[in-house]
């Protein structure tokens, strides 16, 4: 019992710690989990080959493939320095998630910050029935308008 309440108590607590250290760039993503070893392989690797000494804080809820994978500036480097290569640095991470055949959002949806991925990502049967399901629910778009998709 002891040993579960140690982890409980270390996973609640990567977030702050993550937070204390500085901004980092943040990905909520799923994956298949025959999949998860893979893509921490090839995107570890892929991350430390363009941006030298970054460090990766992955934790989250692995048994059903939900992975918080976060990225963080090297020691030295200021947050804000890093932070130019976000977009650079979703990419990869999403590139790499699609080639998994996993989800660039998990628990966390996509949300504004995410929409202009979709098309990237999905396609275009997958969009269209976004919108019907969309015209389906809230056929007056009062339901967060424009924020994930578009009615167009």
């Amino acid at each position: 019992m002891q040993q579960a309440q140690t982890l409980w108590h270390w996973r609640e607590h990567i977030s702050l710690a993550q937070a204390q250290d500085g901004k980092n760039i943040k990905h909520d993503i799923s994956l298949p989990i025959s999949q998860i070893t893979p893509f921490l392989q090839h995107t570890d690797a892929a991350l430390e080959a363009a941006y030298p000494g970054c460090r990766v804080i992955c934790f989250g809820h692995i048994g059903d493939g939900n992975l918080h994978y976060n990225v963080a500036a090297p020691l030295g480097t200021s947050a804000e320095t890093f932070l130019q290569h976000q977009a650079a640095i979703n990419r990869l991470v999403h590139d790499h998630v699609a080639l998994c055949a996993g989800s660039i959002s998990a628990e966390h949806g996509i949300g504004a910050l995410k929409r202009d991925d979709l098309p990237r990502y999905k396609s275009a049967v997958e969009l269209q029935l976004m919108r019907k399901i969309k015209r389906a629910l809230d056929p007056h778009q009062l339901f967060n308008p424009g924020k994930v998709i578009s009615m167009e």
